[in-house]
Parts: C-alpha cells; structure tokens; sequence
C-alpha cells in the first residue's frame, strides 16, 4: 500500500534516515530488492520503500494466531512508525486513503 509522507517531511527520511528510523522504531532491519525489512510482534515481515518525496511504500503479513499482547505490540509501533516516517497521525492516514479510494487511485 501507498502512503503520502507529509511536505518538507522527507527529508527526514532520506538517504540513511528510514533505515535509521526503522532500526529504532523496529529493531533489526535487512535490505531485499530496494526495501528494508523488519518483523515485530505479530508482524512476521514488514517491507518499506520510499518511492519519492511524497510517497512510501507498505506492505506488511502478520500471524493472525499472535497473542493480543503481540498484535497490540505490532499495532503500537506500527503507528510509531509510520507517523515518524509518513508525518500523518493514523487518523490522517486514514482521511487520505478513503479520500484516494472515493476517487477510486487505490
């Protein structure tokens, strides 16, 4: 999935920075094919990439027979992340991908 990053916020981000953030927010991190990949939680893979200054990539599987301890766990540094990443609170991220839905770019 694709999310928008916030204007003037990729700079934060760029070269080394979503890596850097990943690794703190995250933990360990791995390059594949231009992505960075991580698991956490219930998250058994989490793959970003930065497609350009506005936009990031998603996409991400979890253990659907995780304990809810692990699934609250994913789901907390899910947001973490992507609000350090992105510079959308969850619930901006939200407006945006139903506002893109209704105009039917997703």
């Amino acid at each position: 999935m694709e999310f928008d990053i916030k204007k003037g916020h990729a700079s934060k981000i760029e070269g080394d920075g979503l890596k850097d953030l990943m690794k703190s927010v995250l933990g360990n991190v791995k390059e594949e094919n231009g992505a960075l990949v991580a698991s956490f939680g219930a998250t058994t893979r989490f793959e970003v990439k930065m497609l350009s200054k506005t936009a990031l990539s998603v996409v991400s599987t979890s253990d659907k027979g995780a304990s809810l301890e692990a699934m609250k766990e994913s789901n907390e540094k899910y947001n973490d992340f992507m609000l350090k990443a992105t510079g959308f609170t969850a619930k901006e991220r939200s407006k945006r991908l139903q506002k893109k839905a209704k105009e039917g770019k997703l």
